[in-house]
């Protein structure tokens, strides 16, 4: 792994938790779900980080030198997700960065490093809460992995080229994201007329205007990401049998 790209991120990161924000900018923020709410999405996430916990240790015990790729891929996670624009009242749009872990480790790893993430945003950052942290990982780090590695492994196999399958992978997973939070959100505060579907769709329309600029970015960024790790980390992209030619956009 080159030192290099991993002090470029770390520099990255630095400038964005100096960045300043509001407490509520990081998806659903402390306190604003209604409890049985906050308590189902915790449910319904909890198999995901079971089956993320195996594959990781499955991963660490077969390439215990993957360990370094796999913190770099939790590092982008916590890097983009903290550049945030304000956005749905309790909410914000900014990028996730799943996407390039999903491609190296498969999403069930993502719900892992997601969760580890949102929680130190939390309690360090004060970016969305500990009584979302189960809606929060379930956007952004189960439904957005999944959307990502479907579209990259379905790109691949319709021969798409490499960074065509990335940059689809990235981008779409982020708004995969946030179609997920506009459910989330529409769930818990029905409109009076019309109700979930009406909130859904208005809340689906405020965050179109920054997220989709927002996630073509992110699919350039990891499409440059990827490059440089098909050339300075070309021996673990081979052991998690990640093609190593570069994905030039």
């Amino acid at each position: 792994m080159s030192r290099k790209l991993l002090g470029a991120l770390g520099w990255f990161g630095l400038v964005a938790l100096l960045s300043p924000g509001q407490a509520y900018a990081m998806h659903i923020m402390e306190g604003f779900l209604p409890a049985p709410h906050a308590i189902l999405w915790a449910i319904v996430t909890l198999p995901f980080l079971v089956a993320g916990l195996r594959s990781i240790q499955n991963t660490v015990k077969e390439a215990p030198h993957l360990k370094m790729l796999l913190g770099l891929a939790g590092a982008f996670v916590f890097v983009l997700s903290a550049l945030k624009l304000p956005s749905v009242t309790g909410s914000c749009s900014h990028p996730t960065g799943v996407g390039l872990g999903t491609i190296l480790f498969r999403p069930a790893a993502m719900s892992v490093l997601g969760i580890i993430v949102l929680f130190f945003q939390a309690v360090l950052l004060a970016h969305g809460g500990l009584t979302t942290l189960g809606a929060n990982t379930f956007s952004m780090a189960v439904v957005g992995p999944f959307v990502s590695y479907g579209l990259y492994k379905g790109s691949c196999r319709l021969g798409a080229p490499l960074a065509v399958a990335v940059f689809l992978a990235a981008a779409l997973g982020d708004l995969a994201t946030y179609v997920t939070t506009s459910a989330q959100l529409a769930l818990a505060f029905p409109a009076q007329t019309g109700g979930f579907w009406e909130s859904f769709v208005k809340f689906n329309a405020i965050f179109a205007v920054t997220q989709v600029p927002l996630a073509i970015g992110e699919g350039l960024l990891t499409v440059v990401v990827f490059n440089l790790l098909s050339v300075y980390s070309r021996g673990e992209l081979r052991d998690l049998s990640i093609p190593v030619r570069e994905v030039r956009a």
